[in-house]
């Protein structure tokens, strides 16, 4: 697996994905209906490089390291660099569910943020709903700090609860995965 800025030339794997997914992601994501055209991907494309620029958002895609393929969208998002807060998001296109392709990233992302960008806490939100995303963090020992409610809309535009998991410094410290290179 690959993690990596999107380019332009990453706009037509990155559509597809998106439409191959369209009804799983369109129920937790809200950008996934403004997703209408490859202009459009184009376009997100360019902004998620200008934010990285500006340091607001280190949006990467996801990729298959043998192939190439396109497997997901992750980064650190809602970037609080005062204080070194960072938040992870992220989804995988329907078809490379389960292969545990997020979990791997979500480390390399933690280790990342703690490791090279001193970070001091990393937060994952889970629409308490979807269970299936709401795993990841679990597993990975992140802790669950509770249930923050009506606190982000929702895909409707509806106020919506979120599940807030997170690690500061001690916590990631005692993970065991947390020096295991080899994932």
């Amino acid at each position: 697996m690959l993690l990596r800025p999107l380019t332009l030339r990453d706009a037509p794997a990155v559509w597809e994905a998106v439409n191959e997914s369209r009804e799983h992601l369109a129920a937790w994501l809200p950008w996934v209906s403004t997703m209408r055209s490859l202009d459009d991907e184009r376009a997100t494309i360019v902004e998620m490089r200008a934010r990285w620029m500006r340091r607001e958002g280190l949006t990467v895609g996801i990729f298959d390291r043998a192939s190439g393929r396109y497997l997901g969208g992750s980064g650190l998002h809602r970037i609080n660099w005062d204080l070194r807060i960072f938040e992870i998001g992220y989804f995988v296109r329907t078809s490379a569910e389960g292969r545990g392709y997020i979990a791997e990233t979500v480390q390399l992302l933690t280790r990342f943020a703690f490791d090279s960008l001193q970070a001091n806490r990393v937060e994952i939100y889970v629409d308490p709903r979807n269970v299936r995303s709401a795993r990841v963090p679990e597993r990975l020992g992140f802790i669950l700090e509770g249930t923050l409610r009506r606190f982000r809309a929702d895909v409707n535009g509806r106020p919506a609860d979120r599940q807030v998991f997170a690690l500061i410094r001690e916590d990631y410290a005692r993970l065991p995965w947390r020096g295991d290179r080899s994932s």
